[in-house]
């Protein structure tokens, strides 16, 4: 069983992980041309597709962890530090990808749709400054090479961990399970 369960565990993070790793790092450089070229509907849907696959291979990964948490069970791993801070990490992933990467790209989306949110959109020039949208269009978001910029590091920063979640999963420091 604890075969079968690891290698689920493994096929769903291929799946599931290794799509939203490679679309939210392309996702900035594509929402960069797309904001260089307004009228360009081929970009925008590019964009738009990419979030797409975020958001919907993000809410396969659950997958991994509950996978995951299976197969330590089966092995009798639950309590080996490099399963917990693997386990930690990938939480700190999850919420990496919730709480910054998902929320950016969406603020990116809607400021390349002309989409209102709240009180209102105020567009600059598409190559110069880009657009400021939000709540309060006063305080709102500005969506540009800064915002993308922003959205790199915090994409940077969620694929990283999940290298070291792959990297902790592989060694196994410490492991009695004769990796």
């Amino acid at each position: 069983m604890t075969k079968f369960l690891l290698s689920l565990h493994v096929l769903a993070a291929i799946i599931a992980v290794g799509p939203v790793t490679v679309a939210a790092s392309m996702f900035p450089p594509s929402a960069r041309k797309a904001l260089a070229e307004p009228d360009s509907e081929r970009a925008v849907s590019a964009v738009r597709l990419l979030h797409r696959i975020c958001r919907v291979y993000g809410g396969v990964g659950i997958a991994v962890p509950v996978l995951g948490f299976a197969t330590a069970l089966s092995m009798g791993v639950l309590k080996d530090a490099w399963l917990i801070v693997s386990m930690l990490l990938t939480a700190l992933a999850a919420m990496v990808l919730l709480a910054l990467v998902l929320p950016r790209q969406e603020e990116i989306l809607e400021g390349l749709g002309g989409t209102a949110v709240g009180t209102g959109t105020v567009t600059g020039p598409a190559a110069g400054t880009g657009t400021v949208t939000g709540p309060a269009a006063g305080t709102g978001t500005v969506t540009g090479p800064a915002a993308t910029a922003r959205l790199a590091m915090f994409t940077g920063v969620f694929n990283l961990l999940w290298a070291t979640v792959t990297v902790l999963m592989i060694v196994r420091p410490g492991s009695t399970t004769g990796a």
